[in-house]
């Protein structure tokens, strides 16, 4: 299956194949320093998002992965998109500068 797929990117001349990796370890390496927009994985599980994408998504959110099943049979597009939050706060000096040390986790920052 990865034949087929590297011989059907290179023959597009809109897309260019930056990088093959072979060790899965390599990956986030790879994507640091080439930052792709797509990512081919192989998707051992149809059914099951694979843990790689819950472990890169976050760190290379304009990555879009491609999850493709080794039969061929199966394949999942997964991409991760932004969640906007708002709280409204107290309009003086305490609630603004209550807000810039807020923490997305729940705590406050020191």
């Amino acid at each position: 299956m990865r034949d087929l797929v590297v011989s059907t990117m290179k023959d597009q001349p809109d897309i260019e194949v930056v990088a093959e990796i072979h060790d899965e370890a390599e990956i986030a390496e790879v994507l640091e320093e080439t930052t792709p927009e797509f990512l081919i994985i192989t998707l051992d599980s149809p059914g099951k998002r694979p843990e790689l994408c819950d472990f890169l998504l976050p760190r290379f959110p304009r990555t879009k992965i491609l999850a493709l099943a080794p039969d061929g049979k199966h394949s999942v597009f997964y991409w991760a998109s932004l969640d906007i939050h708002a709280a409204s706060l107290e309009s003086s000096e305490m609630g603004i500068l209550n807000a810039l040390r807020f923490n997305s986790d729940g705590g406050r920052r020191h």
